[in-house]
């Protein structure tokens, strides 16, 4: 028995990810407005990042965002898929495939670090927020939005009742829905019970 439940099959992800980032655009819309969420929240703090990570970068819409933002001098992207990593290259950050499971990074490296829409693919989501943690320096900040327990509930629901009316019972799904709720940073909706 190991240590940490593993609900997601990394390299299957990755797969994913990478023939994802071949047809990203047109596809892209929450991504972006993700983004903008999370660099508005960077507007209301008066401090500057001269050095940011975003972490899970997809097609490069945080760096489209911060452009001007934050005090933001610098941003390193970086992407579990290569696919996507090199997609969002193409904005001129400095850009790598890493796992966020696994961040290559030294100890306060970063002023801040900034994720949208990626932290819910991780397997071991406290181990990958100790690592975030210390990668930032004393003073970071770290900004990130996430699917939570309430998302996509309405979605949830309709899947149950087409698996009732098809089979006459819920079958597993192929991939686990949030079962716990966690706002994200982009939200001020309170955090729901646990379902």
């Amino acid at each position: 028995m190991t240590d940490s439940m593993n609900v997601f099959d990394r390299r299957l992800v990755r797969r994913h990810r990478d023939r994802a980032a071949a047809r990203l655009e047109g596809h892209d819309f929450l991504f972006r407005e993700i983004a903008e969420r999370l660099a508005d929240r960077l507007d209301d703090v008066t401090r500057k990042f001269p050095l940011a990570l975003d972490l899970g970068c997809h097609g490069g819409e945080i760096a489209g965002a911060l452009r001007g933002r934050g005090g933001v001098e610098t941003l390193v992207q970086c992407d579990l898929s290569a696919a996507m990593a090199r997609r969002a290259a193409g904005n001129g950050c400095p850009t790598l495939a890493a796992d966020e499971e696994l961040l290559p990074f030294a100890p306060e490296s970063f002023d801040l670090v900034i994720s949208g829409l990626s932290l819910h693919w991780v397997n071991d989501l406290p181990g990958c927020l100790l690592q975030v943690r210390r990668c930032l320096k004393p003073d970071g900040l770290f900004l990130a939005a996430m699917l939570g327990g309430d998302t996509l509930y309405e979605l949830r629901q309709a899947l149950m009742e087409a698996e009732l009316a098809e089979s006459g019972g819920p079958v597993r799904a192929s991939r686990p829905l949030p079962i716990c709720a966690m706002p994200a940073a982009c939200c001020n909706a309170p955090a729901s019970p646990c379902r």
